[in-house]
């Protein structure tokens, strides 16, 4: 089994009329069992490199956000089985494939067949978009200008998703907030 193997399967459920969470989960937690400590620690490392280049008065925020939200949900997707096990939005989960496609090749740390990087990041975006059903980047996070991610009245509100509309590969085109209004 190879990480970019969780794609083939998770399109075997598209031509279902309708998918279920426990479905998704199933694959999910099949793969993140093949990512190991190391694995891990090798994405940390990543992020926290990537993170020298955030804004110095951003950058411990951003790493203990990202590290604990995106790292440490490996261990969450492997011990979850307490959801709601309803149908997803299926449009934007046949929608995803292109993305995640490209998620394998632009987010490798190395040329290796074994490198997981990509595996963790796509878990992560299907785990919180589909599982949890929330924002990619928590209520919380912080971008420049002191402009976060909230919630209001169960909406998802993102300051920068309009930003990355014409940017294939973000990440954001699987997120479930929205802009900000009046940014």
């Amino acid at each position: 089994m190879q990480a970019e193997d969780i794609l083939m399967e998770l399109e075997e459920l598209s031509p279902q009329e309708e998918i279920k969470k426990s479905e998704i989960m199933e694959i999910l937690k099949k793969y993140a069992r093949i990512i190991s400590v190391n694995d891990l620690m090798l994405a940390t490392a990543h992020m926290r490199k990537d993170g020298e280049y955030v804004h110095e008065k951003y950058r411990e925020k951003y790493l203990k956000i990202y590290i604990k939200y995106f790292i440490m949900r490996m261990k969450e997707v492997k011990e979850n089985d307490d959801y709601v096990d309803a149908t997803i939005d299926k449009t934007a989960f046949d929608e995803s494939f292109p993305m995640l496609e490209r998620t394998f090749e632009k987010e490798r740390l190395s040329s290796s067949k074994d490198d997981k990087f990509p595996l963790i990041y796509v878990i992560t975006a299907l785990y919180t978009t589909f599982i949890l059903e929330e924002p990619i980047h928590p209520v919380g996070s912080e971008f420049p200008g002191s402009l976060f991610v909230e919630e209001v009245d169960g909406t998802y509100y993102c300051p920068v998703k309009e930003n990355q509309k014409d940017n294939v590969n973000a990440i954001c085109h699987l997120c479930l907030a929205e802009q900000t209004p009046d940014i």
